[in-house]
């Protein structure tokens, strides 16, 4: 959610820029899958009538190399593998280079499908090039989706929005591009030049977004210190999980610094509390509950978060909190002053009226 001293979208170029970025990302894939027809054409070692039969019905000869078994795998297992990788690169390589290097190496491999139409080449080798450039734009396309979902962490859900947007609007635009081209009635080799070109524009529009991002105030505010903005959100979303269980008064709290907190204890007229006891807890940093100050149990600087065990229990983490044991002595308070009570009467009177109300009797 956006945080109140945030700055404004202005003219909302950050979310057009998230769009477009959505836009890039699926663009160049549904554009190569749009044209297998050519594919089939070109490893069926397709003569002028075979292409001209395409630019009909754009329905392919005999799959003889099983094309659409192979694409099915290759890209389907790198999209897999580097989308599990890209969970330890963040720490090694620099998001920007992920982001953009994925981009640059996506756009040069559409150029090169888009040079290989006007290329004569055996079915042999170009089934291997294809292959290649199958395995190594979804490799590239798991990367750059990964880190961007990343960046959209950070910011507020509206951007992730647009962001899916753009990417299913990628799709649509892969269906019409189909359409026209069958409405057109170009041939096969030209309508696959188009959708190989298209997709080379779609990636430099969305190379020039990622690049004026850090020039808008807006992504400077989120993107800038994305750690120490996550790691605020993800505070703000416990403590409104634990402010609900104390509503239903499931995990009682006490508020803790670097001393020992006094506990109130509900005890019967004439205990006294000699020791302190000590509670196995789990705490977490830099969170104080508001209703805890209502019960006077809050310290000065408050940064710490005690659920309170039971007495002969531990106590439980709530959901979503890492638990880190430790010990931590808390004293009880001193019990209230005494209210008098009616001083006794003593033993001789007491034996004086029990007599006269015997003889009563």
């Amino acid at each position: 959610m956006a945080r109140g001293d945030a700055p404004r979208d202005s003219y909302h170029l950050v979310g057009i820029s998230f769009f477009i970025l959505g836009l890039g990302t699926l663009l160049p894939w549904n554009f190569f899958i749009t044209a297998i027809p050519y594919f089939q054409a070109r490893l069926a070692g397709a003569s002028n009538s075979t292409a001209r039969i395409l630019s009909t019905n754009h329905t392919g000869p005999e799959d003889a190399f099983n094309f659409n078994n192979w694409v099915t795998l290759l890209s389907q297992l790198p999209l897999l593998l580097f989308t599990f990788l890209n969970s330890f690169l963040y720490q090694c390589v620099p998001e920007t280079v992920r982001i953009l290097g994925s981009l640059l190496a996506i756009l040069l491999l559409f150029a090169l499908t888009a040079a290989l139409v006007k290329v004569d080449m055996s079915p042999g080798p170009f089934f291997s090039i294809t292959m290649a450039s199958v395995c190594f734009i979804n490799s590239f396309s798991a990367v750059l989706q990964g880190s961007l979902f990343g960046q959209l962490g950070t910011m507020p859900s509206t951007y992730s929005t647009l962001f899916l947007s753009g990417q299913g609007l990628a799709g649509i635009f892969a269906a019409l591009a189909m359409l026209l081209s069958m409405a057109s009635g170009v041939d096969a080799e030209t309508s696959a030049l188009g959708y190989f070109i298209t997709p080379c524009v779609g990636i430099l529009m969305s190379i020039m977004c990622y690049l004026s991002l850090p020039h808008l105030k807006f992504a400077r505010y989120y993107l800038a210190n994305k750690p120490s903005q996550a790691q605020a959100q993800e505070l703000e979303t416990k403590a409104e999980l634990l402010q609900s269980d104390l509503a239903d008064s499931a995990v009682p709290c006490v508020g803790l610094h670097s001393h020992p907190v006094c506990l109130p204890r509900h005890h019967s007229h004439g205990d006294q509390l000699h020791q302190s006891r000590e509670v196995e807890s789990v705490l977490q940093p830099h969170l104080l509950l508001p209703p805890l100050q209502h019960h006077g149990l809050a310290g000065t600087e408050p940064d710490l978060l005690l659920p309170v065990a039971r007495r002969g229990q531990p106590a439980a983490a709530p959901a979503g909190l890492p638990a880190v044991p430790v010990r931590a002595p808390l004293h009880a308070v001193p019990r209230a002053p005494e209210v008098p009570a009616a001083h006794p009467l003593p033993a001789g009177c007491l034996l004086h009226h029990l007599h006269a109300a015997l003889c009563r009797f």
